[in-house]
């Protein structure tokens, strides 16, 4: 397990010119893994496609899916699930994460890997033309609510649609699911109900805050929020699986919680499962597990320029995902 305390203050020193520049917190530079780079050949991005769930009635989402270069469906490539689609995919945005597979599947840093990029639902017939790169209706609802609703479509619905076409890896080790904000609280949970599934985890501003608590009302029960995952992670069993959070000191604290205090929460209650495993009686697992804190608002400004490393570290050819200089 790597564990990274990333300071400020330290990138701004790593070298001369950077300590004499002008930085603004959260302005964190694209590596040029994240730019297109002339030579490299481009997987096919295909989509979007509409997709209606029968798990989640009355919602329909936007789904694309990146083909790599060299794709061949005898050889299963490894699959990477991210939601939040629509910004994932954005060739400008801070994510860009077709590009990245591309530079790092050309470079031989990670295997040839599937990519499926998918929004939340929405409450409508079609997805709207008009959302652009704004939040669908339904994705409060499905990302950050704890039970199994959003992990049986994505398993058992959205997945065998891509399946009919494309084929890819069932080992969980080869196969990450991620997000920013609640998409990495959404792909946390998927991962937690089903490590079997999906074995590693990016969480980039992960709302692991209260978001979807709601007070017992009639013959309602209290629903909970990511914020009881603290607790449920020291009093659960340890699952198999390989988690990279991301998150700023400037982040949101609100009515729901403060989102800082909230992934250092994550991280110390991961810590110490680990560590007190076998007295408590945690079973044999153990959680493997990277961080890194930068000084960012409410923003995949800096997990996008960490990006190519993150994949690198989730595909074992680094052993640090460190470190995106401002």
């Amino acid at each position: 397990m790597f564990r990274i305390l990333l300071a400020a203050a330290l990138l701004a020193l790593s070298s001369p010119a950077l300590a004499d520049a002008p930085r603004k917190p959260g302005d964190y530079a694209h590596t040029p893994d994240s730019v297109e780079q002339p030579g490299v050949q481009k997987g096919q991005l295909l989509g979007p496609y509409e997709f209606h769930s029968r798990i989640i009635a009355g919602t329909v989402r936007r789904y694309w899916v990146y083909v790599p270069v060299g794709y061949d469906p005898n050889t299963p490539p490894s699959l990477l699930v991210f939601q939040d689609g629509q910004r994932a995919t954005h060739p400008n945005g801070s994510l860009r994460l077709p590009i990245v597979l591309d530079s790092l599947i050309a470079k031989g840093d990670i295997a040839p890997t599937l990519g499926v990029f998918v929004t939340p639902g929405n409450l409508s017939e079609h997805y709207p033309d008009n959302l652009g790169m704004s939040n669908p209706d339904h994705r409060a609802e499905e990302y950050d609510v704890l039970d199994d609703t959003y992990t049986r479509m994505l398993l058992e619905e959205l997945l065998p649609e891509v399946a009919k076409t494309y084929t890819f890896s069932h080992d969980p080790r080869r196969r990450i699911i991620g997000g920013t904000s609640s998409g990495a609280i959404a792909a946390f949970t998927v991962a937690w109900n089903r490590p079997d599934a999906f074995s590693n985890v990016i969480s980039i501003v992960g709302s692991y805050t209260s978001i979807a608590y709601r007070p017992a009302a009639g013959d309602q029960p209290a629903r909970f929020g990511g914020d009881t995952y603290p607790g449920l992670i020291r009093k659960s069993k340890i699952r198999p699986i390989r988690i990279f959070f991301q998150d700023g000191s400037n982040d949101l604290d609100n009515e729901h919680g403060s989102w800082f205090l909230a992934n250092q929460q994550m991280v110390k209650s991961l810590e110490w499962a680990n560590a007190n495993a076998d007295q408590s009686n945690l079973g044999p697992a153990r959680y493997e597990l990277q961080y890194v804190w930068g000084d960012g608002g409410h923003s995949d400004q800096h997990g996008g320029a960490l990006m190519p490393d993150i994949l690198r570290w989730m595909a074992g050819t680094t052993e640090k995902a460190c470190c995106a200089k401002p």
